[in-house]
């Protein structure tokens, strides 16, 4: 029999709606291989009783006429989004055990749409990190290359994805954390248009920034399970409230015209391996017909400052709430209620969480919020403003590079300040709001994938998502496997 396990969510969708495979057959192919695959530690939470629980409840749906092209088709969680039936802990020590009594708005529209969850994905603690070395319950690894990282603060997502432990995952993305782990483990991650997706039931790292969205095998799964996500929330603030949309519609549409802007400052301060591959991949958008365009975006290069003043400022203020009184991890000796914050937040919040609630507390503080936070804010503005004027006088989509090379190594980057440069080219997009996503386009020597990123304007998802899967109707890396899996 083939391996279930090798197919794209819309291969699934197919074969369960012709009854050809039963959701449970297929919530147990994907137990079978998680469980053979302990060692990427890609899943902090497996609970296999619940999972079959709820693939039971879509074969039903099935037999009745009742599912939806999204039953009974198997998906794995972020630990950012909250749970009833798993333990929501945003890998870290101050929410350990910790059970929600309601799903987040992404987890309650895909269950009702008849998906099962297959468990949690691990992440970098509070979505803090690109590398998914900095979760309190150890880090994952990239099935391409165990050495190497497989990206945050998704990783665990990236990573089950890329070893077909589950054919779509959740994840987030406040400065990259889709597209940069989608890009190392070679596998497709799109975030939305932020506002699109609710932020309820997310747990917060930075309010104006955070973005929920999917990483899968090929932008088609994305389009479909994402057409699914979005859509005004009430109990989110932030929601944009439009009427849901149909993001399959438009797949299939020419591309031939479409101008494609390219920040050719950028793909100079790329690998000699990674520029040649983003070469390749614009040479087959114009076989497609598209239209290069040369676009500067010299301010989107003050991103990672005003980043880093940004995201830590509203961190520091998201997690002041992790005190050891109303929930979360509380130290078990202490001398009065102050000396029981102290320890609690020391006890349960690792080195990076720590190092961003000080740098917020910092920028916000007397005599520097206006030096520093509101003159990122300024700035924010100003890249926001660019890529406005770049979609408006000169292209529709822009091409762009996610990471300067393949995933780096464990250890190659042990400083905070490396870390922090190697969201280069995906913090403005973040910054701005735009849509966008990650795609594979080839392979190092090292056998690590290569990628690239499109962006698009403003609620633009369907055409990033046209533009996005023209190119994998004609080239196969989004189909390749790592060894092994």
């Amino acid at each position: 029999m083939t391996d279930l396990t090798q197919s794209t969510v819309t291969q699934l969708s197919k074969l369960l709606a012709a009854k050809e495979v039963s959701a449970e057959e297929l919530a147990k192919a994907y137990l079978d291989k998680i469980d053979a695959h302990k060692e990427l530690h890609a899943y902090l939470d497996v609970r296999p009783e619940e999972t079959l629980k709820q693939a039971k409840e879509a074969d039903k749906k099935i037999a009745e006429g009742t599912a939806g092209p999204l039953t009974g088709v198997p998906i794995a969680h972020k630990d950012i989004f909250v749970t009833k039936e798993w333990p929501s802990t945003a890998a870290s020590k101050m929410l350990e055990g910790y059970m929600s009594p309601f799903d987040a708005t992404v987890v309650e529209r895909l269950k009702k749409e008849g998906m099962v969850c297959l468990g949690k994905t691990n992440c970098d603690e509070f979505a803090m990190g690109s590398t998914t070395a900095n979760s309190a319950y150890g880090k994952t690894l990239n099935p391409w290359d165990k050495d190497a990282v497989p990206g945050g603060s998704s990783g665990g997502s990236a990573s089950c994805v890329a070893a077909r432990t589950a054919p779509i995952a959740t994840a987030t993305d406040t400065g990259g954390s889709i597209r940069q782990p989608a890009a190392f483990c070679g596998v497709t991650g799109i975030k939305p248009t932020y506002g699109r997706p609710s932020r309820w039931g997310m747990i917060a790292f930075a309010s104006s920034l955070d973005t929920a969205g999917v990483i899968a095998q090929t932008a088609e799964d994305c389009a479909l399970v994402l057409s699914s996500i979005i859509g005004f929330d009430k109990r989110d603030s932030t929601s944009i409230e439009l009427p849901p949309e149909d993001l399959t519609i438009d797949l299939n549409q020419d591309i031939k015209g479409k101008r494609i802007g390219v920040p050719r400052k950028w793909l100079e301060k790329l690998s000699p391996g990674l520029k040649a591959s983003l070469e390749e991949a614009l040479k087959k958008y114009q076989s497609l017909g598209a239209e290069l365009v040369d676009i500067d975006l010299s301010k989107a290069d003050l991103g990672v400052p005003v980043y880093y003043i940004i995201a830590p400022a509203e961190a520091s203020s998201n997690l002041s709430r992790y005190d050891g009184v109303r929930y979360g991890h509380r130290a078990g000796k202490y001398a009065d209620l102050l000396d029981m914050i102290k320890k609690s937040r020391d006890e349960g919040l690792g080195p990076e969480p720590k190092r961003r609630i000080l740098i917020g507390t910092y920028v916000l503080s007397h005599g520097y919020y206006d030096a520093y936070y509101i003159k990122a804010q300024k700035v924010r503005r100003l890249i926001a403003q660019e890529f406005d004027n770049a979609f408006a006088n000169k292209c529709d989509i822009i091409f762009a590079p996610v990471s300067t090379d393949a995933a780096f190594s464990f250890g190659d980057k042990n400083d905070p300040l490396s870390l922090y440069l190697s969201d280069l080219f995906t913090v403005p997009g973040s910054l701005a709001g735009l849509p966008s996503m990650s795609l594979p386009c080839g392979i190092s020597d090292k056998g690590r994938p290569y990628a690239f990123q499109l962006i698009a304007p403003r609620l633009q998802e369907s055409s990033l998502l046209n533009t996005a899967h023209a190119y994998q109707l004609v080239t196969d890396w989004h189909k390749k496997v790592p060894a092994g899996y």
